[in-house]
């Protein structure tokens, strides 16, 4: 292979584009938007301040050495591209009764923290990471960068799924461990972040404390967006090719193989093979249109479940709140009611559960002088369960979710706010091309996990790939950077 053409400069997407420049495919990354990032986009809106820079997201930075490690492979360290800080505490977790909990990975301040809320659930802590390094082991060590391409390679894995009890939810088996309700909201939300119920996701997504706790939670100086820049700036380096605010329009095939791709403008580049970081519903059933094979594979994953959506507020205020910190889980009375009105019934409850933004926390440079930097997310469904009219809806929800946040932490938070705005499941759609608006693709439950998710390289089209959080292993950075690594190794020649 010696010309490659990657669609989509999300993060998944630039980390492909590296590995495969790196090894010495003339490589190019094209990208629909104005902007490279994908979910982890960004916006500047100056004021009379000052500019304030709000990250779209993903903002919680983990498994910092499979970043690193794509500057490796050249002989560069990632220092000389993205600035990365340790975020602590990792959350700040509270409920509506007052009761806080400071999430980290300094065992002396954890353990007092459970002791607070339950004294003998220290003991079960334990034996939950025990459990979690287990599956860290089997699911993120062995498993998160391996392509499964056919069934024989799920049967070769289930002997380690049966031994941590993969079918149980991540809840159940925390549950198992820990019998405070708030402990093992605080041991079982994660998943969230993935787009995982954590009532239903695979108990294997444990794996998830482990990865934090060792390498911890990270931020990259200037945003996420400045860990994008550098992902470009050393693809660059490299000599890969970035082309921007060119959607791709058509992958190109002649039988069995992928030719070539088209964008809006007209572009065409030959190419020996392609690789999707784009919504896998988009690239199979819009940029595969004369592939039957694709059609099918389109009509089959559209019946597949997918994650929620999101509805973000982004605001800048007048300020400072030092004891406010980086990221907060601000749950809601409810846990699992809340979780079915998202994920199966599809409803948009009164109450919600708020994961909360706070950049400018760690970097002041996020923010004018004297001011702060916030958004605040809550989990939706997506458009197939609740297909509103989100322009009517999103004023509402986003001054109910700015009321919760200014009862809770900020008492005159509505007086303060210098410029705001939301993003909502419809943005998601347009902006992104992602089916139903949903944030996380494909939901990652163990029958859409592995060999059952999107596959990393083509059934029936030999040199078309997939890289991103459709497909294995799944959403997040380190999934994201994992399915770059797996999809790499297949188009190098280095899998099967």
């Amino acid at each position: 292979m010696k010309r490659a053409a990657v669609i989509g400069a999300g993060i998944g997407g630039l980390a492909l584009a590296i590995r495969l420049q790196s090894a010495g495919v003339d490589t190019t990354l094209i990208e629909a938007r104005d902007k490279p990032g994908g979910r982890a986009y960004f916006w500047e809106r100056p004021t009379e301040a000052g500019i304030f820079t709000f990250d779209a997201g993903p903002t919680v930075i983990t498994a910092p050495e499979a970043l690193a490690e794509l500057w490796k492979l050249s002989g560069h360290d990632i220092a000389e591209d993205v600035t990365l800080k340790p975020v602590t505490p990792f959350y700040r977790l509270s409920w509506p009764d007052g009761v806080g909990f400071d999430y980290s990975n300094d065992d002396a301040r954890l353990g007092a923290a459970i002791a607070q809320l339950n004294p003998e659930d220290v003991a079960g802590y334990q034996r939950f990471l025990e459990y979690s390094e287990g599956v860290y082991r089997e699911g993120y060590e062995k498993l998160g960068s391996v392509a499964f391409l056919d069934f024989m390679s799920m049967v070769r894995a289930a002997p380690a799924l049966m031994k941590y009890q993969a079918w149980r939810s991540v809840y159940s088996m925390v549950a198992k461990f820990v019998k405070n309700e708030k402990l093992r909201q605080a041991l079982s939300f994660h998943t969230l972040l993935v787009g995982g119920n954590p009532m239903k996701t695979s108990a294997i997504y444990a794996l998830i404390h482990k990865l934090e706790r060792d390498g911890g939670v990270w931020w990259a100086e200037g945003g996420t967006n400045r860990l994008v820049a550098g992902m470009v700036r050393h693809f660059e380096r490299l000599g890969g090719v970035v082309r921007l605010g060119d959607p791709v329009t058509a992958i190109d095939t002649l039988g069995d193989l992928v030719t070539g791709v088209r964008t809006a403008s007209g572009f065409e580049l030959n190419v020996d093979a392609v690789a999707s970081n784009a919504d896998v519903v988009h690239s199979y059933r819009d940029l595969l249109k004369t592939s039957r094979s694709s059609q099918r594979t389109a009509r089959s994953i559209v019946n597949k479940r997918f994650s929620p959506s999101l509805f973000l507020v982004h605001f800048g205020v007048r300020g400072n709140f030092p004891d406010i910190p980086h990221h907060s889980i601000l749950f809601g009375p409810r846990y699992q009611g809340l979780l079915e009105d998202i994920y199966d019934t599809g409803v948009l409850s009164e109450d919600f559960s708020l994961y909360l933004h706070h950049p400018s926390a760690s970097d002041a440079s996020m923010a004018p002088e004297g001011h702060a930097t916030f958004y605040a997310l809550a989990p939706v469904p997506h458009l197939g369960k609740f297909p509103a009219d989100w322009a009517e809806l999103a004023p509402i929800l986003e001054d109910r979710i700015l009321s919760e946040v200014q009862r809770r932490l900020i008492p005159d938070l509505k007086d303060r706010i210098v410029t705001k705005f939301s993003y909502a499941p419809t943005d998601f759609r347009d902006d992104l091309h992602a089916h139903l608006g949903s944030a996380f693709s494909l939901e990652p439950l163990l029958t859409q996990s592995a060999w059952f998710r999107t596959h990393n390289r083509d059934d029936a089209i030999s040199n078309l790939y997939f890289v991103g959080a459709g497909t294995h292993p799944g959403a997040g950075i380190p999934g994201v950077v994992g399915s770059a690594k797996a999809t790499a190794a297949l188009m190098l020649g280095d899998g099967k």
